[in-house]
């Protein structure tokens, strides 16, 4: 299948970096914009209540469902955001390797951020994403 989505590297920028710089999608391809993806059980309660990897893990869960939703997958996916209610480092990493290993070899641009506070209850992570799309 034909994938919209190219990422970009660039040999001037450092690979420290453990995604690439940009992505680009072609003007025929449909760009799919994603409502931030919570760790939110189908109850509506949160998930995984203090553990950032665990939120992480519910909230990559949570965007794959709303991708499948829209004729997507991870695969398609152009460019993420990633919030963390934390000003301790080692919480944003915990949160990000989570969303870095779903990612695998597609490593799309992305921002990792730490936040005062998410709008749910108890809620420890959330990740916004664009993704683009070739309808056949």
């Amino acid at each position: 299948m034909a994938r919209a989505v190219t990422l970009i590297r660039s040999a001037a920028l450092s690979d420290v970096a453990e995604y690439a710089y940009a992505a680009t999608a072609p003007a025929e391809s449909r760009l799919i914009f994603l409502a931030g993806a919570c760790p939110l059980n189908d109850d509506g309660s949160t998930a995984a209540i203090g553990d950032y990897a665990g939120q992480a893990l519910k909230a990559v869960e949570n965007m794959q469902a709303a991708l499948a939703a829209s004729g997507a997958s991870l695969q398609d996916v152009i460019s993420t955001r990633v919030l963390v209610a934390s000003a301790r480092q080692e919480d944003l990493v915990a949160a990000w390797q989570v969303v870095r290993d779903s990612f695998a070899d597609h490593d799309v641009p992305s921002t990792l951020m730490g936040v005062t506070v998410l709008g749910y209850n108890d809620q420890l992570v959330e990740i916004e994403a664009v993704a683009a799309v070739l309808d056949s």
